[in-house]
């Protein structure tokens, strides 16, 4: 199956399409629009370019229909993979597949390793910038987002094959590492000698009370900026005392993603670092750099101010220091050229796309980026939003700490399983809670439009009805039950046995299982994880229709059945596994 469904319908299309307007093989902007159909009384598929091909051909929508459809009649039986043809309305086309076609599909999928997905001719090197939290502070409920989709999305493309490094660009370096650094050798010695350990928290208090005094304090303020310079330096004392809040700050943030399943490498801004000075001299030897109240900055064409102002992109601050504008440059130069990536994706919030549009631009006018050989993605998401309709904050009123929200999101899991399996004992309740609980959390995330706000509520995102991941897991226990009950030897079935769709309820659960490889392609183009949280939702439904319709055990279809209800489980499975969320045998 080297093809998505979607792909080979096209193709037939096109070919009908050239066989009838032989004259539009010469032009290269020849499209062929399949959709899938909004009803089953429609059939399968929808061909939608006839109207967009009138004008074009100075033809009528209905006549140029009535061209293809003769055309694809004329092919041999057996030839193509659709059943029936009918034209409806000015000249769409309604598509219905052979339910032996779909078979060959799903049956490829249940057997073939990869689900018949072929690896790609070409590895790519893709590198994904996502989760990115700043030392010192603790992850908050605004870096889920990032956080979830960048794994989703890394994830995939694993699967598909490519070669992904997972970067987190935490902020590790800066102004605000001289004012705690400097805070803390006078109000906390013993910590900067090592004589005190201190947690995460401790160093948040620090923070807090370094803020308030470096906005007050003009004297402290100066030590702070000097404090910098000693950093940057590489002053023993004052970086020792910076690896001592990185190393804090790194077991905190690795307790959640560890909750969260999540691998990722960092790579923070100081390791840019040594990259600074050269990247300056390098764009101003490219003549990109103008002097602007004394700092270094690149003027991008098309960007401006809320005055209407032209907006720089500072390279170089007027104290000589450098900021995220400068490293964001340098980390762009250095995954393409060290990296050699050909696609860079940046999962950050919609309130960072104007930053990132001008990175890209610059990067481009600095000879560093050809969009012609390097894909450049920045993925943004919205917010999430309280039942008030706010940002997401905790019952004091301060932003939610991440690592509550999950262990909340657990504990509602555990309450629900007490009240539905009371026979599970406590240690595999509690490893269930946690598979739901996360998967819960994960799910509502990736299934709402990223660009757009989502209403957190541990009550909605952990009930067994509707598009959760609680009623996704439940349909593959179903699975696994029915599996269970029938006893039989699944991997022998495989070899042996073959899945025949007859029933409707069977054709239709077969043609969505037969639609996976064109989901993952979706996602793999837009980046938008919704595509397979509908997807896998849309089975569920499918599945439990054909639980409800068609009898498994004890029937003359039993094998074919149980085949199919195995490449259910195998899709689930794999596709739950994409979004991060582990499937468990029983709840």
């Amino acid at each position: 199956m080297k093809e998505s469904l979607i792909d080979v319908l096209s193709n037939y299309l096109k070919k009908a399409l050239l066989e009838a307007y032989p004259d539009l093989a010469e032009n290269q902007n020849v499209f062929v629009e399949i959709a899938q159909a909004t009803q089953e009384k429609y059939g399968h598929f929808q061909f939608n370019s006839a109207m967009k091909l009138a004008k074009l051909l100075g033809a009528s929508p209905r006549v140029i229909a009535e061209a293809i459809v003769a055309r694809l009649n004329a092919m041999p039986p057996g030839s193509h993979p659709i059943a029936h043809l009918e034209i409806a309305g000015p000249g769409f086309i309604n598509i219905t597949l052979s339910s032996e076609y779909i078979s060959r599909i799903v049956n490829t999928q249940l057997v073939e390793p990869h689900f018949g997905i072929p690896y790609p001719e070409h590895k790519q090197r893709i590198v994904i910038d996502f989760s990115s939290p700043n030392t010192a502070k603790e992850m908050h409920v605004g870096h889920l987002r990032s956080t979830i989709i960048g794994d989703c999305l890394a994830r995939l493309f694993e699967f598909l094959g490519h070669d992904v490094l997972r970067l987190n660009h935490v902020g590790d370096w800066g102004t605000s590492f001289g004012m705690l650094i400097a805070y803390m050798k006078e109000m906390a010695p013993t910590v900067v000698s090592g004589n005190e350990e201190i947690d995460l928290l401790g160093l948040m208090n620090h923070y807090k009370a370094a803020k308030a005094r470096f906005d007050a304090d003009a004297t402290f303020k100066k030590v702070a900026q000097l404090e910098v310079v000693k950093i940057q330096g590489g002053d023993q004392e004052s970086l020792m005392t910076w690896q001592m809040i990185c190393d804090v700050s790194r077991k905190a943030y690795q307790q959640i993603y560890d909750l969260l399943d999540v691998k990722i490498i960092e790579r923070g801004e100081s390791f840019y670092n040594p990259l600074l000075p050269g990247l300056v001299a390098e764009l101003e030897a490219k003549e990109l750099v103008s002097l602007s109240d004394g700092a270094k900055c690149i003027f991008v064409e098309g960007f401006f101010n809320r005055n209407g102002d032209p907006l720089p992109l500072m390279i170089q601050k007027a104290d000589s220091g450098y900021n995220y504008d400068t490293t964001d440059m340098a980390a762009i130069r250095q995954r393409i050229q060290e990296e050699k990536a050909d696609r860079l994706i940046y999962v950050t919030d919609a309130g960072q796309g104007t930053h990132f549009q001008q990175i890209f631009k610059a990067a481009e006018m600095a000879g560093y980026l050809d969009r012609k050989k390097v894909a450049v993605d920045h993925v943004p998401f919205g917010l999430v939003l309280g039942a008030d309709g706010k940002k997401f904050r905790s019952r004091a009123g301060d932003t939610e700490r991440l690592i509550d929200l999950l262990t909340t999101a657990v504990d509602y899991a555990d309450k629900i399983l007490i009240e539905r399996s009371p026979e599970l004992d406590d240690p595999e309740r509690h490893k269930l809670a946690q598979a739901l609980g996360i998967g819960a959390v994960k799910y509502a995330d990736l299934c709402c439009h990223r660009t757009g706000d989502y209403t957190f509520s541990y009550e909605r995102m952990l009930r067994f009805e509707g598009n959760t991941a609680a009623y996704l897991m439940y349909s593959y226990v179903r699975v696994a039950g029915i599996k269970r009950k029938v006893g039989a030897d699944l991997e022998a079935l495989k070899k042996e046995g073959y899945i025949t769709l007859e029933h409707s309820s069977e054709i239709a659960l077969g043609l969505q299982l037969a639609q996976f490889n064109n989901t993952l392609q979706q996602l793999a183009k837009d980046l938008l994880p919704h595509h397979l949280t509908d997807y896998l939702y849309t089975l569920a439904e499918k599945f439990n229709a054909f639980f409800r319709d068609c009898r498994v055990e004890g029937t003359t279809q039993e094998t074919s059945r149980l085949l199919l209800c195995e490449a259910v489980a195998q899709t689930l499975r794999q596709g739950l596994t994409l979004l991060g969320v582990k499937v468990v045998e029983k709840m």
